[in-house]
C-alpha cells in the first residue's frame, strides 16, 4: 500500500506525449527511483508484462519473449476479448545500453516505429523518454489514435510498480 507521500510524488510526476515533427512522437515522464531499477522493469520480462498493457484496454499480454542485447529480439503477443486471434508485435533491438538505452525496430508491419528509450537519473530519481520516429505521418497519425493514446496510463502503472517496490 503506498503512502500519501508516494501518491503526490506520482500525481506530480505526470507524462508529457508530444508530436516533435510530422513523424515523431516523444513521450516523458521522470519516476521516483533509481535508474538500475526503472530500466529493470523495462528489460525484465516478468516486470515489463505487469506495467506495459494499459488496463483500460481489456487487454492482457499473454506471451512476452524479450532477448536484450544488442541483435536480440522480441515478440509480445496480446489478446483482447473483441478479437479472434492474439495479436503479435515484434522487432529487433538494434542497440542494448543498460541504465541508459535501448533502441528497437517495430517489424509486424512496414508502418512500424523504430524507438528509443532513455534512462537519465537525477538523484534518486530518472527521466525516462521514449522517442518514436514513424515511417510517414501517417503512420504515426495511426500510431497516436491508437496504442500511443495508453502511454500515459502505461507510465502511470509503471509508476505504481516502482512505488510498490516491484
Amino acid at each position: 500500500m503506498s503512502t500519501a507521500s508516494e501518491s503526490s510524488a506520482a500525481a506530480t510526476n505526470q507524462t508529457a506525449v508530444k508530436r516533435k515533427s510530422d513523424r515523431e512522437l516523444v513521450v516523458t515522464r521522470t519516476f521516483d527511483a533509481p535508474v538500475h531499477i526503472v530500466y529493470e522493469a523495462w528489460s525484465k520480462p516478468d516486470l515489463f508484462k505487469s506495467w506495459w498493457v494499459p488496463k483500460s484496454a481489456g487487454m492482457s499480454l499473454v506471451s512476452c519473449d524479450m532477448d536484450i542485447r544488442t541483435g536480440g529480439t522480441y515478440r509480445l503477443v496480446f489478446r483482447h476479448p473483441a478479437f479472434d486471434h492474439p495479436m503479435a508485435f515484434f522487432g529487433t533491438y538494434k542497440e542494448v545500453t543498460p541504465n541508459k538505452r535501448l533502441v528497437w525496430t517495430n517489424e509486424e508491419s512496414d508502418q512500424g516505429a523504430m524507438t528509443t528509450v532513455t534512462f537519465d537519473e537525477d538523484g534518486a530519481k530518472t527521466l525516462v523518454t521514449l522517442h518514436e520516429i514513424y515511417p510517414t505521418a501517417a503512420a504515426l497519425d495511426e500510431a497516436l489514435a491508437g496504442s500511443a493514446e495508453g502511454l500515459p496510463e502505461q507510465f502511470a502503472q509503471l509508476d505504481e510498480l516502482l512505488a510498490g517496490g516491484r
